[in-house]
């Protein structure tokens, strides 16, 4: 579930500070493997979005590394854009399914080519805060 995901990396949206300054530290690089666990995202997939080869993510793993700041702070919003996620469409496979289509409210674009960045995370989840309140754009 990734509700147990975020509290394991203690990734909460409301509390920006201390999410910067956790990934300002580097987060273990297993966030990587327990977002794929919960998220339907596929290994290519995930380390495509973090610019990052999965050959590196493995060695990471080996080497017990953690993330850059920047990767650390993607992961960790997407831990919290995929526990909002769960709340507003009731589960992940719908909300992976929405990812992949174009959305009105973004521009016509796919959620998930947004995902590239901290920033359109961000968009993200302010999408997904429309969509819980019925305000579509």
């Amino acid at each position: 579930m990734v509700q147990d995901v975020a509290v394991k990396y203690k990734a909460t949206h409301s509390d920006s500070y201390n999410l910067v300054n956790q990934a300002q530290e580097g987060i273990s690089v297993n966030a990587f493997f327990d977002l794929i666990e919960v998220s339907g995202l596929s290994n290519q997939e995930l380390s495509n979005l973090l610019d990052v080869s999965f050959k590196t993510i493995q060695r990471y793993q080996k080497e017990d590394k953690n993330l850059s700041a920047l990767n650390s702070e993607q992961l960790l919003k997407m831990i919290t854009l995929y526990q909002k996620a769960e709340e507003v469409f009731g589960e992940i496979s719908s909300f992976d399914r929405w990812l992949r289509k174009p959305s009105h409210g973004l521009g016509g674009q796919h959620p998930l080519k947004l995902m590239q960045t901290p920033g359109g995370t961000d968009l993200i989840y302010d999408e997904l805060m429309r969509i819980e309140f019925g305000a579509f754009a």
